[in-house]
């Protein structure tokens, strides 16, 4: 991020991962392919907005794929602005796989952000690929963040990654942050630095 980053930051960023579709339950990497919400992934995207109940955004994105549209849409947002730099990590021939499927084919314990991908019908992008996209969202969030908090709406590695980025991190630093379909996140500052104040909250807490 650049110098001016290093200023005290007033507001928050706040995350949602979009809700659940076919593939994110069964655990296959969903990157560019398109898929819908599961029933379960609209009630997801609707406790998401509970979560955000009595909070305003000076601006929102969302990534263009309809999964994150519709969760945004369901979790009560208004004037979200499409951001294509927000869309899922592409896998390539790694599209439609999960890590146990990819780790048979390859003979060894595969992991994404160690491994990378390879190219398929799309050429896939590198973990380094995924940090500039979300580095790019980062710079252009920024100055808002002096008017009031924004959120964003994306995907489970792509904001991983985000996260990492923020916090000045490696991009495979995100391998340590899980991140479940729905949840809401914060990132902050304190004193200057850049923090998780809230990380993959799911649910209001019991009173």
């Amino acid at each position: 991020l650049p110098a001016a980053n290093h200023v005290e930051v007033e507001h928050s960023i706040v995350l949602i991962r979009h809700g659940e579709t076919e593939w994110s339950r069964s655990g296959q990497h969903t990157g560019t392919t398109d898929l819908p919400l599961l029933p379960e992934g609209e009630a997801c995207a609707r406790r998401a907005g509970e979560l955000l109940a009595g909070m305003s955004f000076v601006a929102a994105f969302c990534s263009p794929l309809q999964r994150a549209v519709r969760t945004a849409e369901l979790a009560g947002l208004r004037d979200v602005e499409l951001a294509p730099e927000l869309r899922e990590w592409d896998y390539g021939g790694y599209e439609g796989k999960s890590t146990p499927q990819i780790r048979e084919e390859v003979g060894y314990d595969w992991e994404i952000f160690a491994d990378g991908v390879i190219p398929g019908e799309t050429p896939g992008e590198t973990v380094e690929d995924v940090a500039a996209r979300a580095s790019h969202v980062l710079a252009r969030v920024h100055p808002l963040l002096e008017q009031g908090d924004v959120i964003l709406v994306a995907h489970g590695h792509l904001l991983r990654i985000l996260a990492a980025a923020y916090l000045r991190q490696q991009p495979r630093f995100a391998a340590s942050l899980q991140l479940d379909a729905g949840a809401v996140c914060a990132l902050d500052t304190h004193h200057g630095i850049p923090t998780i104040a809230s990380w993959n909250t799911t649910h209001l807490p019991s009173v």
